[in-house]
């Protein structure tokens, strides 16, 4: 359980030093993707924001704000001059490079968005939605083009055949479909997974699509027959993402484990294990000369490596989660899990949710700099012992209504007074 005391819109982050990973998000990175030209990278994360990075430098160049809630996926549009994302709030954002406000937001499912695929010739984006549907959406304009509604569960992927005529999705039924792009036909289902298909991906030449399932396998399928044509074990774990090196010859998986596992395509066996560290990989992605390998990590840090030696690039980073708060008592150990929303020191900032230095005696919504919503601004609440206590204690849906604090409580009163305890030592001026 995630404790959060106000996990909100991100402001803007401290910048990033520089090193091959790309360090600056305030919780878990769910979505990566880089440029046509290899020079940038777009990442989206838990804490409702989008950054544009320099690979050169490693360093963000811009931080994005237009989502209402976690921002799961990214695709980068053909030009390199902007990105379409999408999150937990069901809407796709459309950015320009060098602008702050999105060009467009569109509603575009009902439920959370957790795949963005772009289309071989740049002009649709396919969307993966926990409402059962994938859908097509002009890339130009945002214009809805086909919905495809035949799952009956939550879709984790969409992705294109590399010729443009077929759509492959991914369910949690554990149903792999193709689909026919022209007419919205469906072509053929493909069944084998014993759970959740999480991740598809193409290879270069069509030949083969590639499946990764929370049955901790990795499938090879021939999209014209429908019929399996390998499958191995990649990961302790389900599979979470997959990706095929722009030249064909290899890919990369991520894993629940916490592992990027380099595979040679046709082989059974791991070319490179390479531990992400910080916990679950949530997407990988290669850059366009397949020399590079970017994984999104829990830990809120995008890790780089050499995909042909499979050598971790850059000095390492710690993880941003817990950071602030060592496990020496109890109250320190329950706020590790607040570790990526908040930080207790004067210089740390604030992240997802605003820093809680000096929160005891401060009104609800009035750190200056920190975006809030309506309902805290507008909020009487003093945080002191008593309304901390009481916020989980009966949570923030019933002190906070409105807001977007995480539902959480506390159940037990030890651990509550364990957590007031250590902030009023670690946040006090």
């Amino acid at each position: 359980m995630t404790l959060v005391i106000a996990c909100l819109l991100p402001v803007l982050l401290t910048a990033p030093q520089a090193s091959a990973h790309l360090s600056g998000h305030g919780g878990p990175v769910r979505g990566v993707a880089v440029s046509p030209d290899g020079s940038r990278a777009v990442t989206t994360s838990f804490d409702y924001s989008v950054i544009l990075w320099s690979l050169d430098s490693s360093e963000a160049t811009a931080i994005l704000h237009g989502h209402e809630a976690a921002v799961n996926a990214v695709a980068m549009l053909p030009d390199g001059t902007g990105a379409v994302t999408a999150g937990d709030d069901g809407k796709l954002v459309f950015w320009r490079f060098g602008e702050t406000e999105p060009v467009r937001v569109v509603a575009a499912h009902d439920g959370r968005i957790v795949a963005l695929n772009l289309s071989p010739d740049g002009k649709a984006i396919a969307s993966a939605g926990w409402d059962g549907d994938a859908a097509l959406w002009d890339a130009g304009s945002g214009a809805l083009i086909r919905r495809f509604d035949g799952h009956q569960s939550n879709v984790n992927d969409a992705v294109f055949s590399p010729d443009g005529t077929m759509l492959a999705t991914a369910a949690y039924d554990g149903v792999i479909r193709l689909w026919s792009i022209a007419d919205g036909r469906l072509l053929r289902d493909l069944t084998g997974h014993e759970f959740s298909v999480n991740a598809l991906a193409f290879l270069p030449d069509g030949s083969a699509l590639l499946s990764a399932g929370t049955d901790e396998t990795i499938r090879r399928w021939n999209p014209a027959t429908g019929q399996e044509m390998s499958r191995r074990l990649a990961h302790k774990g389900p599979v979470l993402d997959i990706a095929v090196s722009p030249d064909g010859k290899s890919f990369a998986s991520g894993g629940i484990d916490g592992m990027v596992r380099l595979w040679k395509v046709g082989e059974e066996r791991p070319v490179h294990a390479l531990a992400g560290r910080g916990g679950p990989v949530w997407a990988v992605a290669y850059t366009p000369d397949s020399g590079r390998v970017l994984a999104a990590g829990n830990d809120s840090v995008v890790r780089l490596w050499d995909a042909a030696t499979g050598d971790a690039l850059g000095d390492p980073v710690a993880a941003t989660a817990g950071a602030s708060a060592a496990p020496q008592d109890k109250g320190a150990a329950i706020f590790r899990r607040c570790g990526p929303c908040h930080t207790v020191t004067a210089d740390g900032g604030n992240r997802a949710g605003p820093t809680l230095h000096g929160i005891f005696g401060r009104k609800a919504g009035t750190l200056e700099g920190y975006p809030y919503s309506p309902a805290l601004r507008d909020s009487d609440i003093v945080w002191t012992a008593e309304t901390i206590g009481d916020l989980f204690t009966q949570g923030p849906d019933v002190v906070t209504p409105g807001s977007k604090m995480p539902l959480q409580k506390l159940v037990r009163q030890e651990d509550r007074e364990a957590l007031i305890e250590y902030l009023r030592r670690v946040t006090s001026p």
